[in-house]
């Protein structure tokens, strides 16, 4: 039962935080709820017992990417950003509420196509090794994450060339 409540408080603080860091017209309150949000996911993982994958979320997520954005965002003049304001269309409304319901209804058809409810019920409740996890971590074979890690280290290191690059433009 302590479960639920802790899975219903988070789940309340991260889409709160997810509809908040959209709307807002603060640049840094959008950084702040985005964080907020991906503190709340570490917590669903803490909650999960995947301790690991929390750590992992908290370091590099809200650690270091949320840190680059503030980065980006301090980069940028005030000036740039005084008279940011964006008008919404009655047709930009309408066209991402068809997306939105085009999305849901991708994600519908996925679950039911492959029965992700019915796996799951299905799975062992065996507890996963911290040797299974590092060697699935250094893997290189089908089920590996060498090459997602250094694709995202690439990813991270043009964000990091992309700040200096406008850092030294001023």
């Amino acid at each position: 039962m302590a479960n639920i409540i802790v899975f219903a408080i988070l789940a309340v603080v991260i889409l709160g935080s997810a509809v908040l860091c959209v709307t807002t017209k603060r640049i840094m309150r959008a950084a702040t709820f985005l964080l907020f949000v991906l503190f709340g996911v570490a917590g669903l993982y803490f909650l999960l017992d995947y301790t690991y994958l929390g750590a992992a979320q908290i370091s590099v997520y809200a650690g270091g990417v949320t840190m680059i954005y503030i980065f980006a965002i301090q980069l940028v003049s005030k000036r740039t950003l005084q008279g940011l304001v964006e008008r919404v269309k009655g047709s930009r409304v309408v066209f991402g509420a068809l997306v939105t319901l085009v999305g849901f209804a991708t994600v519908v058809a996925v679950f039911l196509k492959n029965q992700f409810i019915n796996n799951f019920a299905k799975l062992p409740d065996a507890e996963i090794s911290v040797e299974t996890i590092g060697n699935q971590l250094v893997g290189a074979d089908k089920f590996g994450y060498v090459l997602p890690f250094e694709f995202i280290s690439v990813f991270l290191l043009a964000c990091i060339i992309g700040g200096i690059v406008i850092s030294r433009k001023g």
